[in-house]
């Protein structure tokens, strides 16, 4: 990396943020292009004049995260989160309401107690799925969710959609489940990856939205981004990143971090085909509709999952079950994600239309939802999600270790093509960073404690 030429970043979200303050910390000259006319991306939180405040789905951070930050003293504890499955007109607890079924619990036994299923080098989610939660529970709950949210068939899907993400036992989330209940606060589960969990883990929400994380972050840094500016291209030659294209400029650079979604990315490159493959990767695109209601606890949890055809949607969230200040005293915020493909009908719907579907969607659970309904918002993300096709793991495999093109790297979930978090994005990508400078430029830190 040159000194007298800065490394740009593309994309002001929370990994390009954090890139951005890792490498001023370290002294190391950067220039963050920004397309949109502020930073934040998918972490942005809105806000109407009736009270309400609406996220991209339902966000969770932790105050592990909120101190590594700055933010734990403008943050505040969740006490409650809970989850349930709606399956043939009945909820069921999760994970303990599913267990009370013989049949769930003595298929995933028979499936745990076979020695051939151990052995295998699975192909497939479906095949994961079958083999971890047994054939019942996986066919009737956790694949019709799989391919609701991801839009493909299971057996189309890579076996890492399970082993990478769901990495907690039962035991463990039974576990913090109950230190939670003892000690009223929420006991983060399967929020991270990159530092162990712990007791001592729970969920925050910050004053004013997920929006105060970037905020923090950017503190400092305002010099150096470059807002309403998008990456148009970037220019390599003898397989070395050498200028980026930002409105019809070209500017040199020592290297590039990335944050842009891959098939975008590979569209962008010039003088290499080190990417072309990227071009297939799939992003799930979502729709957030937000239902304002009266009343306050309408849902049998936080979260209710709808595994069932009979549903539009997959997952609804009543935020207020666990945040209440994110709605006015006497009402609630329902939030209904739904899946679908950039362009379509559903994509193209307007917010009234959406907000009638919902509620007829929403009947069976809450039987006078029309007469509690008070309007809608509409949140919509082209890339809300990574599909792992079986298609191209391989491809994602080699994607993970290494871009193929010296001085371009990627971090983010969408850069790096991976179902992370939050706050594994922000640990993860300190940590990539510090693989690629030099080590006489990378002070000691440790992770849990590193400042902005």
């Amino acid at each position: 990396m040159s000194p007298t030429k800065p490394i740009a970043i593309i994309g002001g979200g929370p990994a390009g943020l954090t890139a951005a303050a890792f490498l001023q910390r370290h002294k190391v000259p950067f220039v963050l292009y920004e397309a949109g006319p502020k930073v934040a991306g998918l972490a942005t939180s809105f806000h109407d004049d009736d009270g309400f405040t609406y996220d991209f789905g339902a966000h969770f951070i932790n105050n592990r995260l909120a101190a590594a930050l700055g933010v734990g003293a403008q943050c505040r504890t969740v006490k409650y989160y809970g989850e349930s499955v709606h399956l043939n007109g009945k909820s069921y607890g999760y994970p303990l309401g599913l267990l009370q079924s013989p049949r769930y619990v003595l298929s995933g036994i028979s499936s745990r107690l076979n020695p051939r299923i151990h052995k295998r080098q699975f192909r497939s989610a479906a095949t994961w799925f079958r083999a971890s939660y047994g054939s019942a529970l996986a066919n009737e709950v956790a694949l019709p969710l799989l391919e609701a949210w991801s839009g493909v068939p299971a057996a189309e899907l890579s076996a890492a959609v399970g082993s990478e993400k769901l990495q907690n036992s039962i035991a463990q989330t039974l576990k913090f489940r109950n230190i939670g209940r003892m000690t009223g606060r929420a006991v983060a589960c399967g929020y991270s990856h990159e530092i162990p969990e712990n007791s001592h883990m729970w969920h925050v929400y910050p004053d004013g939205g997920v929006g105060l994380l970037c905020r923090k972050i950017a503190e400092g840094l305002e010099s150096q981004i470059r807002l309403s500016s998008p990456v148009e291209a970037v220019w390599v030659d003898n397989n070395q990143v050498q200028a980026v294209q930002v409105n019809g400029q070209e500017l040199p650079v020592s290297g590039v971090i990335s944050t842009a979604p891959c098939h975008i990315l590979s569209r962008m490159m010039r003088g290499t085909d080190r990417l072309a493959a990227l071009a297939q990767f799939r992003y799930r695109p979502m729709m957030f509709i937000n239902l304002r209601l009266k009343g306050r606890g309408l849902l049998k949890d936080t979260v209710v999952w709808l595994p069932g055809k009979d549903f539009t949607t997959f997952r609804v969230t009543e935020t207020p079950i666990s945040m209440p200040w994110l709605a006015p005293v006497g009402k609630t915020l329902i939030t209904v994600d739904i899946g679908c493909e950039k362009g379509d009908d559903l994509w193209s719907m307007d917010d009234e239309a959406l907000g009638e579907s919902c509620l007829k969607d929403l009947e069976p659970l809450i039987p006078d939802i029309r007469q509690r309904y008070q309007g809608c918002r509409v949140l919509r993300a082209s890339c809300a999600y990574p599909v792992y096709l079986n298609t191209y793991e391989d491809v994602r495999q080699r994607w993970r270790q290494t871009t193929g093109v010296e001085g371009l790297y990627t971090v983010g979930r969408n850069g790096e093509f991976s179902h992370a978090l939050m706050e594994d994005v922000y640990w993860r990508t300190q940590r990539k960073l510090r693989g690629i400078l030099p080590s006489n430029r990378v002070m000691s830190e440790s992770p849990g404690a590193t400042p902005v």
